[in-house]
């Protein structure tokens, strides 16, 4: 195994919902992820239509990283961070999201970090929005409004000018995919109609398209991407039913990364919208818009890989979404049930690059496990196993198979709270944080053994995963 690419960027990825806390501090608004609970492996989380008294909201106080972004930023910094994905939270931004004027306390909040970022030459990369629409849009109905289309497009053009020259990686949505299997997440739309995903889908597509258009205009140096939530597949069985069965589930997903990607709807998609009588709110232009506007990478995230075949049906199902009718026994799975599969990801680079020849980035990657604090020390052995196999994969990715790959940002290189449950418990970080999964603790920082190996992956770019 040879050494990473030398502008290979090391570190690590988080969102703003998951880390700041701080939820209505300088004028912040709420946002959909203010108002899901506590959830866990057994129970999901519940959106409430307000914030209640008798319920957690996890993401109010989070890991408190508002106040602690100084000291978080320069434990990234030691570990030797070239880069640092973030999302700027739409709601310190635009509280209500419709508003005309910015919030510009909100937007000092992220002057700082980036002034962080400057000191230890760690480069940004800036999710813009990851999770978090804002409640105020619920009015309009959200994403299956085009009038949300002019309010992201505002949000996106204020940091933009901002933060030019600043931020040069830029990703419009985070796993825009979960509109499919998780649309309060990923839009603020709480239905299992197809026809309202499927619209606010597309005005996500347009919406991204846009920025893309004027991120380049702005700065020609601007890159922009799409992140793909990774769902990967392996058909049950060489019976050409559960072939097609895969093919179709992977078209369920594909599609997004195609429309970013091609810059048009597949045809594949088009047949089965027509099928399920759910026409597109296409205007004048868009078909230009979306053409014009494809990304200039692809991003993503991998956790795992699935089984699929002729009794999967429609979408993915499950508490945590990875229900689709098979279990596969050839791999071990983690404390929360998601299957650990390395050679997964070499796939999935792989079956992505064949398809859309753009350079690629991992900006999610991660072991979600429940950790024990000792003498303020963290024994994380598994977390390293896990993240080295991967990382060999990933290295045979570029070396043998020839994938251009930018970058590598584990997810959580401190604790966080689950996007999926809500907890604490379930912690992927180098850094643990001492705070439970109702928000008790000191909220003091601890460096895992976990957090030294990394430092000494990105000090040797990679070379130390050759040893045994």
């Amino acid at each position: 195994m040879k050494m990473f690419p030398k502008d290979f960027l090391w570190g690590g990825a988080t969102a703003a919902n998951q880390i700041e806390g701080a939820y209505l501090e300088n004028g912040k608004g709420l946002s959909t992820a203010d108002v899901m609970t506590l959830g866990s492996h057994e129970k999901k989380r519940r959106i409430t239509k307000s914030v209640e008294e008798n319920e957690y909201y996890p993401s109010h106080n989070a890991i408190d990283f508002y106040h602690h972004y100084k000291e978080d930023i320069a434990l990234f910094a030691e570990m030797g961070f070239k880069v640092y994905r973030m999302s700027i939270n739409w709601t310190r931004i635009f509280p209500n999201g419709d508003e005309l004027t910015p919030n510009e306390e909100g937007l000092k909040f992220y002057d700082a970090i980036l002034d962080e970022l400057e000191k230890y030459h760690i480069i940004p990369l800036v999710t813009i929005s990851h999770f978090e629409t804002p409640l105020g849009l619920q009015k309009y109905g959200s994403w299956e409004n085009r009038d949300v289309v002019d309010c992201y497009i505002r949000f996106a053009l204020v940091l933009l000018k901002r933060y030019n020259n600043r931020i040069k990686y830029w990703l419009t949505f985070n796993e825009i995919n979960c509109m499919s299997t998780q649309p309060w997440v990923a839009a603020g739309i709480n239905s299992d109609d197809e026809r309202v995903r499927m619209t606010a889908a597309y005005h996500q597509f347009i919406a991204s398209a846009k920025v893309v258009k004027i991120a380049h205009k702005i700065n020609p140096d601007n890159k922009v991407g799409m992140m793909y939530c990774g769902h990967f597949s392996y058909a049950y069985s060489a019976n050409p039913d559960d072939v097609i069965g895969t093919m179709n589930f992977m078209h369920s997903m594909m599609f997004y990364c195609d429309v970013q990607c091609r810059g048009y709807y597949p045809q594949y998609k088009l047949k089965e919208l027509e099928r399920l009588h759910i026409t597109l709110p296409i205007q004048e232009g868009d078909l230009e818009i979306l053409k014009e506007g494809k990304v200039d990478f692809l991003s993503l995230s991998y956790y795992c890989t699935h089984v699929t075949g002729k009794k999967t049906k429609g979408i993915l199902k499950g508490m945590n979404g990875l229900d689709t009718g098979y279990k596969n026994t050839f791999l071990p799975k983690s404390d929360w049930g998601w299957t650990i599969d390395p050679q997964g990801l070499r796939y999935a680079l792989n079956y992505l690059y064949d398809r859309y020849q753009l350079p690629l980035m991992i900006v999610e990657n991660g072991l979600g496990a429940i950790d024990q604090l000792e003498d303020n020390k963290v024994h994380d052995t598994y977390r390293i196993e896990y993240l080295k196999a991967h990382l060999k994969e990933l290295s045979k990715a570029i070396e043998i198979d020839g994938i251009p790959v930018m970058g590598y940002t584990m997810w959580g290189p401190i604790d966080l709270i689950a996007a999926s449950t809500g907890e604490m418990k379930k912690r992927y970080g180098f850094i643990y944080v001492d705070v439970d999964d109702l928000g008790n603790g000191s909220m003091k920082r601890y460096k895992k053994d976990s957090f030294y190996w990394y430092k000494k992956v990105i000090e040797t770019n990679g070379q130390i995963l050759e040893e045994d």
